[in-house]
């Protein structure tokens, strides 16, 4: 692996994370700041209560009651409670304060599919949402329900879950395209009483019917008495008398209470349901001072926003947790985001690039997967598209291969940014791993801990290993950590701290090499074992986009005699690459090559696209179902593009 991000010393005095470090009275050597900042990120482990308490004063977070003791363990780590005594509220910091601080100031810009742009300041987003809070008041909503949102990442979903936080309610977001029965079993497990929606979204240049899609997901479905819809289409969808409302119309009306409601720091402000693609989904409960503490934490230091004209813009939807991430953490941190609807190849493959150029964005996320689709169009398309306001990029969701990061690298920033690869999960609504853009960054690695995460790797026996794969474990609880599951407590424990008890098993393979950097090989459950040798999916998939042909790659382990598990890959290749069985055999010398005669692939299987997630996460369990013939794979609402598991049937 090679070095992919050295920063110069005046990056590295300019970043957030050192003017923290020496206000806190820690020595940074500018020319050599990874020794300092690796013993920051060890303090910041052991002594946890520290650690956040100092992080909410540099946040700013506001409280209207002060608290009494950082976090009490009293009933065990799996029962941590954090700031115990205060009240606060996500909206009082991330709305009311940056409107009263900083009114004139732009908060959001919003572009829809058909390239119309819309802009906020945070005055005018403000006023947004307290009319929409008074407006569920008016509705009967009360602090501690819950409430759905089912639209297009537009604008006005920043909106909706601002002013749901701003009475006390919990937010439940969930995907725009998931099926309606789908839809129906978190609104019906949630309990909710209202439901935001549009009348219609677009993509790919087509509109979708989002409301009928809404009223079948409802019927006969108690709970939710209200449905504010948003008009984006000519008005003709059907609305149910006294429970539906258009947004505008009922927005024109005067409310009396357009306060914020104050919470205790544990109470529930959000609640996302895990994608369901391995089961029923499981409802993540996340606090307001947990909210705050991580997803602050993580843009102002890991990101490094809040410098003067920051545009921070993640390629999400709201219904995965980078949208409520984004949207808190940048407010918290009086920084701009942008969203769009849409794909980012579309109308043309430029799109995405030539957004980052109009709206001078500072900060890009994106996933690997999205990487690898918009490379296959190509660096040509890049030629005379300025992407000089970038200094920072960001990626999650999945493991990178070498080639996707290189290009992601090199082309987009020019090989001057640094990649902050950061990891964790719905269930911390942030990260373990994540990168600060200070010390060295080598080439896939996702660097470090993140701050206050007491992470490392274990092996079966629970005890710590360097250099060789195992199971990445947190060994203390922190904030945004979910409290229990929704309506399942022995889930949760059985979910997160039965594997080693009093220590939280998260689910992913990680190593750390001896030079300190941290990587992922993907998740633990997608292991396979072949011939009594562990290997994971990640690591062959890797070793074939190391191919010049491969564009993307699957690998599932299928039931065999002698080995007990034989390798199957399903092969994504490049534009105008033909297919034969030489280039079958090529690939198979490459896994080989990199992984041993072992993990040498069965079969090479060439499909015109891979099964994923709508966060872009390659669904492996459904390829391997498909491949076998197994047809009654459940529902698969929460896939983007249910065509490529055809596809796999189709197989060459």
């Amino acid at each position: 692996m090679v070095k992919a991000w050295i920063p110069t010393t005046e990056i590295v005095d300019a970043s957030n994370i050192v003017r923290w470090m020496r206000d806190l009275g820690h020595v940074v050597d500018a020319e050599n700041p990874a020794v300092a900042v690796n013993k920051f990120i060890r303090w910041s482990q052991e002594s946890s209560a520290d650690f956040w308490d100092a992080l909410m004063l540099d946040l700013g977070v506001v409280w209207t009651q002060g608290y009494e003791q950082t976090v009490d363990l009293s009933k065990g780590p799996e029962w941590a409670d954090w700031f115990v005594g205060g009240r606060t509220s996500i909206a009082l910091n991330c709305v009311d304060l940056p409107a009263s601080e900083n009114p004139d100031d732009l908060a959001l810009v919003g572009e829809s599919e058909d390239g119309t742009v819309r802009r906020w300041t945070f005055s005018e987003a403000a006023d947004h949402v307290d009319q929409l809070a008074g407006l569920l008041r008016s509705r009967g909503i009360r602090p501690g329900d819950r409430i759905g949102c089912l639209m297009p990442m537009v604008a006005e979903v920043a909106f909706a879950m601002l002013a749901t936080m701003k009475v006390g309610a919990v937010f439940v977001p969930i995907f725009s395209g998931y099926a309606a029965p789908s839809v129906r079993e978190r609104l019906e497990d949630a309990s909710a009483k209202l439901l935001f929606t549009a009348d219609v979204g677009f993509r790919r240049g087509k509109s979708f019917d989002l409301k009928s899609h809404a009223d079948a997901a409802l019927e006969n479905l108690e709970c939710v008495d209200s449905v504010i819809v948003l008009k984006r289409g000519d008005g003709s969808c059907s609305m149910t008398p006294d429970r539906d409302l258009w947004w505008d119309d009922s927005l024109q009306q005067e409310f009396a209470d357009t306060s914020t409601e104050m919470m205790r720091a544990m109470d529930p402000a959000l609640m996302i349901y895990t994608s369901g693609t391995t089961g029923k989904p499981k409802g993540t409960i996340h606090t307001h001072a947990g909210c705050m503490a991580q997803m602050g934490k993580e843009l102002r230091f890991n990101f490094d926003v809040g410098k003067p004209d920051d545009l921070f813009w993640w390629f999400t939807d709201i219904g995965w947790m980078m949208g409520p991430w984004e949207i808190i953490g940048c407010w918290l941190n009086r920084t701009a985001f942008l969203v769009c609807e849409g794909a980012p190849d579309y109308p043309a493959p430029d799109r995405l690039w030539k957004m980052v150029e109009q709206h001078r964005v500072t900060h890009l996320g994106i996933s690997p997967t999205a990487i690898r689709l918009l490379m296959r169009s190509g660096a040509d398309v890049l030629e005379g598209i300025d992407l000089s306001s970038l200094r920072i990029l960001g990626s999650t969701g999945e493991p990178w291969d070498p080639d996707s990061y290189r290009w992601f690298y090199e082309n987009i920033g020019n090989s001057q940014l640094p990649v902050i690869n950061i990891s964790g999960g719905t269930d911390i609504v942030g990260c373990f791993l994540a990168p600060l853009p200070v010390p060295p960054i080598k080439e896939t690695s996702l660097q470090s801990p993140g701050l206050g995460m007491d992470i490392d790797v274990f092996n079966d026996e629970g005890e710590p290993i360097r250099e060789e794969v195992g199971y990445l474990v947190c060994k203390n609880p922190a904030p945004s950590m979910t409290r229990s599951l929704w309506k399942a407590d022995t889930k949760y424990i059985e979910t997160y701290w039965s594997r080693f008890p009093g220590i939280w098993n998260h689910g992913d393979w990680a190593r750390v090499e001896a030079d300190g950097q941290w990587y992922l090989s993907g998740r633990a459950d997608d292991t396979l074992n072949i011939a009594g040798r562990r290997v994971g999916p990640g690591e062959v998939e890797s070793a074939l986009m190391e191919h010049a042909s491969v564009s993307e790659a699957a690998a599932i382990g299928v039931p065999d005699d002698l080995k007990g598990t034989e390798l199957i890959c399903f092969v994504v290749l490049h534009e105008a690459t033909i297919e034969s069985d030489e280039l079958r055999e090529e690939l198979k010398d490459q896994v080989t090559s990199a992984l041993g005669k072992v993990d040498r692939p069965k079969s090479i299987f060439f499909v015109d696209d891979l099964p994923r997630t709508r966060s872009a996460k390659i669904v492996r369990r459904l390829i391997r179902a498909r491949h076998l013939g197994d047809m009654n794979m459940g529902d698969l609402s929460s896939i983007a593009n249910p065509d490529a598991l055809d596809g796999i049937s189709r197989s060459r």
